[in-house]
């Protein structure tokens, strides 16, 4: 419990301390307009206050992430703790606060093509098939999952396909009127909600832990694997770990997020507690979820989720019962459900932005958004259909997602790279530059030993590592002239 309230405090103070330098440095001008007032649409170009847009970018980028990946990084033992600190504060943080930022001072523009902006057209058509395909998978998971621990609340088996299908169409149809309808018309008013019930399951678990005072795995017993026993055998801490833990340290899905509320932002000065702010709290909430389930893996409370191996949905509506009672388990979980479900249809809502974008469509009419959503979701329906009809076909999607999720946050910290580069900005080159290279090493890394990737044996992972540094070396290279290019054009 010690390393688990060391690691607490960090994540706030690395809030108050590390949050206001990198707002320091970005510089965020409070008297300049921005896009949610200058482009004023009444469907995405919304202002609205500044508390209810830290609820929604909270809830949109927590998704299952930092519950599911927390529960199986605390499989690796107390590095995980690690690597939600460092992650969130040095990585995560910046990552959204920056792309948020940055899209507020280019009129709301989305991640494909703030990244074309500032590293050219071709890593502008990559990302534009990045982020669509991971916003498919985001869907596809956000819809799985959850309708999972719906059908378990209701009494059925989580294996009966029928009950699993019944509440994947009723959340599928959700996604559907909530990503066509306005920002401000179901986001906007029902999201804080689901957001209080995220917040409540969190703060109740946190107290649980205080008041059990488990004997969880500390620091000082060692940062080894501890997987043999509890299902990640021969994956080795890097790269595995921090492919796993996504969302509650960094994640390239948030980039698709920011850009959202970066549209509704009134002022500039707001982006550090609704940028920054929300990824801090994303990362307590995945570093409470990593203690609980510490607890539940390696400390005796394996007979409250049955087998060790047990899957995380399975994880949540036991420890939440267990330890919150049923009522209090039951918004434990519906705090939980809410936050893949709002992270699904916002990954579509995103999607269509960013096609809309691409293609210069106007989306002030629902025929508009009504082309461009239908293939969308036509499309995510196979997936659905996949990840369902195979018994091992959510697992193979989680982990296509959770590689295109990392490599996307790659593409967006070497962006936020190259925009200090032209502003001259030696302390935010710094200050983005060691991210970027330590997640493209880490992105390279799995998908050359990973089974999705080259299957390359675990001992060439040093090896590898070291390449991805010398890659590393490349890209900022090239980045340095690029800028220098820019910055003679402008000059001009």
């Amino acid at each position: 419990m010690y390393s688990f309230i060391i690691c607490l405090i960090a994540l706030i103070v690395g809030y108050f301390v590390y949050g206001r330098i990198v707002d320091r440095i970005f510089g965020p001008d409070p008297a300049r307009q921005t896009p949610a007032i200058a482009n004023a649409d009444g469907v995405d170009f919304v202002p609205m206050p500044a508390w209810k847009v830290y609820m929604v970018q909270f809830l949109n980028i927590a998704g299952t992430g930092p519950i599911f990946g927390a529960i199986m990084g605390a499989k690796f033992g107390p590095a995980c703790y690690l690597w939600i600190v460092f992650g969130s504060i040095f990585a995560g943080a910046v990552h959204d606060y920056l792309c948020g930022m940055i899209s507020i001072r280019s009129s709301g523009l989305g991640v494909p093509n703030l990244v074309g902006h500032y590293l050219g057209p071709i890593p502008r058509r990559v990302m534009l098939v990045f982020s669509l395909v991971l916003l498919l998978l985001v869907g596809t998971v956000f819809v799985y999952s959850p309708a999972l621990i719906l059908g378990d609340i209701a009494g059925f088996a989580g294996s009966d396909k029928a009950s699993t299908m019944a509440w994947v169409f009723i959340i599928f149809a959700y996604y559907i009127v909530a990503t066509l309808l306005p920002v401000d018309k179901v986001i906007g008013r029902i999201y804080p909600i689901f957001a209080a019930a995220l917040l409540f399951m969190a703060a109740g678990l946190c107290v649980c832990l205080f008041a059990k005072w488990p004997s969880i795995p500390e620091f000082w017993d060692g940062l080894a694997n501890r997987g043999p026993s509890v299902g990640v055998q021969g994956q080795p801490i890097f790269p595995c770990l921090f492919i796993t833990v996504a969302c509650g340290a960094i994640s390239g899905f948030h980039a698709t997020q920011s850009p959202i509320m970066a549209r509704c932002v009134k002022s500039e000065s707001m982006g550090r507690p609704i940028f920054y702010g929300a990824m801090i709290t994303e990362g307590i909430v995945a570093l409470i979820w990593a203690a609980v389930s510490s607890y539940f893996f390696f400390d005796g409370g394996q007979a409250a989720v049955g087998a060790t191996g047990s899957q995380a949905p399975e994880v949540v509506t036991s420890v939440s019962r267990a330890w919150l009672g049923v009522l209090g388990g039951i918004l434990a979980v519906l705090g939980v459900v809410a936050a893949p479900i709002t992270s699904g249809d916002t990954a579509f809502r995103s999607a269509r932005l960013i096609i809309s974008d691409f293609l210069h469509l106007n989306q002030s009419g629902y025929k508009k958004r009504l082309l461009i959503a239908v293939p969308l979701f036509v499309a995510a329906s196979l997936l659905l259909w996949f990840s369902i009809a195979d018994e091992n076909g959510f697992n193979i999607i989680w982990r296509y997602f959770g590689f295109a999720n990392q490599a996307l946050a790659c593409f967006v910290l070497w962006t936020t790279v190259e925009f200090f580069l032209q502003k001259g900005k030696r302390k935010g080159v710094i200050m983005t530059l060691i991210p970027a290279a330590f997640m493209t090493a880490v992105c390279v890394t799995y998908i050359c030993i990973d089974k999705i990737g080259f299957r390359m044996p675990v001992t060439a992972v040093p090896w590898l590592a070291l390449g991805s540094l010398a890659l590393d070396g490349l890209i900022f290279w090239l980045l340095v002239r690029r800028a220098k290019r820019e910055v003679a054009r402008n000059a001009q």
